[in-house]
């Protein structure tokens, strides 16, 4: 049995550093807000122009006004700031951005991602995804292993249209946490009551196992 896509969040939270800026994309990646340590100074950016995002609100105690990249209501921080989407994107191609998480359709042993169009299908934009992966250094991605047909969505090679290449470094999937490598995915951690041998079944992409892998720790 898998993570629920709040412990992927809660996971991924672990990666968040005193001081970082980081920002969240949109499904389980804006989960993770909820789960960073209360003792580290986080600022968290939304690419429709917020930096300061607090958890998600209580039930009743939403505002329609205060809304992240994925028109979900948020809650903000002491200090908080709001501003248009030039000065977003400035940000974000500024390379002010420590850490991007983001969900994905698809993601290869490259370290490609495709996590904006499914063709044939009716998609609202690509978002902020392309400005978010040409810019940043550090990004985890935040994804189930499989699809609901049960096959693989870690791969030797991307078959959706590419959001970026070459620019993911670590991937957090229900199954396990792995990092992108020269000779594919290295496993790192597995779900707790995980086995290696099914990871191994589940993933496409080439996949490294070093020695005795450990399982994750919240």
């Amino acid at each position: 049995m898998g993570l629920s896509k709040e412990q992927i969040a809660q996971r991924i939270a672990k990666e968040v550093k005193d001081g970082y800026y980081v920002n969240l994309g949109i499904g389980i990646p804006t989960l993770v807000a909820n789960f960073v340590r209360d003792d580290i100074d986080v600022e968290f950016q939304s690419e429709n122009g917020v930096l300061g995002m607090g958890p998600f609100p209580f039930e009743g105690e939403e505002d329609p006004d205060l809304i992240n990249a994925g028109k979900q209501t948020i809650t903000t921080l002491p200090g908080a700031s709001f501003f248009d989407s030039a000065m977003s994107f400035s940000m974000i191609r500024g390379k002010h951005v420590d850490l991007t998480i983001l969900g994905a359709m698809e993601v290869d042993e490259n370290g490609d991602i495709a996590n904006w169009k499914i063709p044939g299908k009716m998609v609202k934009g690509m978002g902020g995804a392309m400005d978010l992966v040409a810019s940043a250094e550090n990004i985890i991605v935040a994804m189930m292993h499989t699809n609901r047909a049960g096959e693989s969505k870690l791969l030797k090679k991307c078959s959706l249209p590419l959001t970026g290449v070459k620019c993911v470094k670590k991937v957090v999937t229900d199954l396990a946490v792995l990092e992108i490598t020269e000779k594919g995915f290295k496993l790192l951690e597995r779900a707790p009551g995980v086995s290696v041998e099914a990871i191994q079944n589940a993933t496409e992409g080439t996949l490294l196992i070093e020695g005795t892998i450990p399982e994750m720790k919240f």
